[in-house]
């Protein structure tokens, strides 16, 4: 590697960072981490902390993780690369496909088409929703429903359907056809309804009057989070995904369930649609399945979509659609190691133990400090939502909120700033006092500010 102050003097200069304005990266050159071992990351300063974003979700199972490092070392060896288009596989995608219908037998899964990352995984979801009803002759069923404040990545279908407008504005247009319903959010919503179970039945409410508006024979699918991540952890009502499911079957229109990030033990469950006791149509996965040792992602098909294309004797039933990667060799071998790891210490388990510590360490934090307006999470997903003024709920200025994480940084912890929440996702092998001590250091960061 080249030497320290090389890649100082060159930070941000030759790379443009993924949802950063260029120039503000070049004023304000990011943090370079050279290091990560347990929970923990080492910057190029040779500051070390307490990694309590868990990279982007996805290292759930810390940086130390021998088993899927060996595993990598050793298919490298092996195989390193090769195709899985039509007419070849190879033994770890044969196997981790079997792998994850076994895991994900539960919600009714039976197939897996493989991706390189989330936002592949739901491009495939939603192509494939439209081939099926091709293949069932319901041409028209194009149309997509979505959440307000839901994300489902950066290609044109996942942005299209995404509901925050930060991911689409500078973007647009996007796909047509697209329209979003209110999401269950208590803090904020249209209804200024803050009693969970009422805003559930009203956006389900929403859900249908919008599947009447639009026609249901001209959608092919509704899209959402289990739980809602990047548009602030929002934890919906327990009934929520249940009355979407009965709302989705009653009109004839695919639910696909995004599980990038609330798969393999983030919430608590192995997945979110089994937190909630649904069974969807199709799940997307990514990040956890190799806990971001490398990059993979699958969307899930369940058995009446299988069915649909392995029947159809038309044109209609050929997949058109794949990537260079999907399936790689070496990303399969981590997703068997990770997997075998995940349900070892039972991460769901720790998830919910530990999450448990620490959504109470933060909810204390709200009876402290006047800035925090809420405080959500649900298993090792969780966000405080910071605000001027409490009672008009106006948010903490942006600069103020990167202020408050820088002084966190400086007491040991590494968060994630979205707007004005501060986002946490820490690996799912935290204890209770590591828990404690990502508390700790808000609480020094918020007294800061």
């Amino acid at each position: 590697m080249r030497e320290i102050n090389f890649l100082v003097e060159n930070n941000a200069r030759r790379i443009w960072h993924p949802m950063a304005h260029p120039k503000d990266m070049q004023d304000h050159p990011p943090r370079i981490i050279m290091k990560g071992e347990g929970i923990f990351v080492t910057d190029i300063e040779g500051k070390t902390v307490l990694d309590a974003v868990g990279g982007l979700w996805n290292v759930t199972l810390g940086y130390s993780c021998d088993p899927i490092k060996k595993a990598i070392a050793d298919q490298l060896t092996e195989l390193p690369y090769y195709s899985g288009f039509r007419g070849v596989s190879t033994g770890p995608a044969i196997e981790l496909a079997y792998e994850l219908t076994e895991w994900f037998r539960p919600e009714g899964m039976v197939r897996a088409f493989f991706t390189s990352g989330g936002s592949d995984s739901v491009e495939t979801a939603l192509r494939l929703a439209r081939q099926y009803w091709k293949i069932r002759g319901q041409r028209d069923r194009t149309k997509f429903l979505a959440l307000k404040k839901g994300y489902h990545g950066t290609h044109f279908g996942g942005a299209s359907v995404n509901g925050n407008a930060n991911f689409r504005r500078n973007y647009e247009p996007l796909l047509p056809g697209v329209y979003h319903i209110p999401s269950p959010w208590t803090y904020r919503n249209p209804f200024n309804e803050t009693d969970p179970a009422r805003l559930a039945r009203l956006c389900a409410n929403a859900l249908a009057d919008e599947i009447e508006f639009q026609g249901a024979d001209t959608i092919a699918a509704f899209i959402m989070e289990p739980v809602l991540g990047a548009g602030g952890v929002i934890v919906p009502h327990e009934s929520f995904m249940g009355l979407v499911s009965e709302i989705c079957d009653r009109y004839g229109i695919l639910l696909i369930s995004d599980e990038v990030v609330t798969g393999f033990g983030r919430s608590g469950a192995w997945s979110g649609a089994r937190l909630w006791n649904v069974k969807p149509d199709m799940m997307t996965i990514a990040k956890a399945v190799t806990s971001g040792y490398f990059p993979l992602g699958a969307t899930m098909i369940g058995d009446k979509i299988a069915e649909a294309f392995e029947s159809d004797e038309t044109s209609f039933g050929s997949i058109g659609h794949g990537y260079t990667y999907s399936g790689h060799p070496v990303g399969c071998a981590a997703g068997i190691a990770a997997l075998a790891e995940t349900r070892r210490l039972k991460l769901d388990v720790k998830a919910t133990t530990s999450g448990a510590v620490l959504n109470e360490a933060l909810a204390a934090l709200k009876q402290k400090h006047d800035i925090v307006g809420d405080v959500r999470g649900k298993g090792l997903m969780a966000a405080l939502e910071l605000v001027a003024d409490r009672g008009t709920k106006k948010a903490l200025d942006k600069k103020i909120v990167g202020k408050i994480a820088d002084a966190i940084y400086d007491a040991g912890v590494m968060v994630r700033v979205s707007g004005s929440n501060i986002i946490l996702s820490p690996p799912l092998i935290i204890t209770a006092d590591d828990a404690r001590t990502i508390a700790r250091a808000i609480d020094h960061g918020l007294s800061a500010a």
